[in-house]
């Protein structure tokens, strides 16, 4: 397996990323995308906790995509008691997919919509928040959105794949989910991956990746810290097919697992493996 570095870009204009980045479908960081935003400035550990440490919030920890627990809550806790607990060290509970502006209208303000492209979903403004060392399993995102990750005082490791790697990462037939792991390669269990091309960056503060369409992402929080994505959808083709996802994941994955259980999830992976070992043996 090979890792490129992703490209780091500052002064880039909306025409350049366009023609550039977003119609070639290839992901970029951003050096000063989110300068602006008084986000960057503001939200510390200490300014979050000290505001807003009263809130509830929902965590999970590693067991959010296996087969019986899918995207389950493993518990809650305050605000300001998971900012220290992240703060100290290694910790596998994570915030996942929140939506805190719903909670916290007033923190809305402290950030600004893109105007790099068209088609940002203003309604869905999600954060994350991890524990050194703690991962997100290597997926590609089901609405199908482009995705543009802005990071906070902290780093984060990203390792993306293109769509056309897919059956080299043994993507499971009706998800969205890959259980390779691009920073531990196991290629006597996945040996497609050794072909397979990835491009690998460290997030910094200030910082925003844009995430393709359909493109895979792998996700290493190198400290303890916290990020926020926006969503833009530029073309009613990935629209159609994050519909579609939706519906294969309501009406099958989870009709499937209900009934079938792990017998399922084997299925699931014996036929990843089948499509990997058709692309090796075509590519013979």
């Amino acid at each position: 397996m090979k890792l490129v570095p992703i490209e780091k870009r500052t002064g880039l204009t909306r025409e350049e990323f366009i023609e550039n980045y977003l119609k070639p479908s290839r992901p970029v960081v951003f050096t000063d995308l989110a300068k602006d935003w008084p986000a960057v400035q503001k939200w510390t550990f200490q300014w979050l906790r000290e505001n807003h440490g009263n809130l509830d919030v929902p965590l999970v920890d590693n067991h959010i995509h296996d087969a019986d627990k899918y995207f389950q809550i493993a518990k809650t806790m305050k605000f300001g008691d998971y900012l220290s607990l992240i703060e100290k060290g290694p910790t596998d509970l994570r915030i996942f997919l929140f939506d805190i502006f719903k909670k916290i209208p007033e923190l809305a303000d402290d950030i600004r919509f893109p105007t790099i492209m068209d088609g940002f979903l203003k309604s869905y403004k999600f954060v994350f928040f991890g524990g050194e060392g703690s991962i997100t399993n290597l997926h590609y995102d089901m609405d199908c959105s482009n995705v543009f990750l802005t990071q906070f005082q902290t780093r984060k490791q990203l390792i993306l794949f293109s769509p056309e790697e897919s059956r080299r990462l043994y993507h499971h037939p009706f998800t969205v989910m890959s259980k390779v792991n691009p920073l531990d390669p196991d290629y006597e269990k996945f040996p497609a991956l050794k072909g397979a091309t990835g491009y690998e960056t460290i997030l910094y503060h200030g910082e925003t990746i844009f995430i393709p369409s359909l493109w895979w992402h792998y996700i290493r929080y190198v400290d303890g810290g916290f990020s926020l994505a926006l969503r833009a959808n530029n073309s009613i083709f990935t629209a159609v097919k994050g519909g579609m996802n939706l519906v294969r994941h309501q009406f099958v994955d989870k009709s499937m697992t209900k009934l079938l259980g792990l017998d399922w999830q084997h299925w699931k992976e014996r036929k990843a493996f089948e499509n990997a070992q058709e692309l090796l043996r075509k590519q013979a």
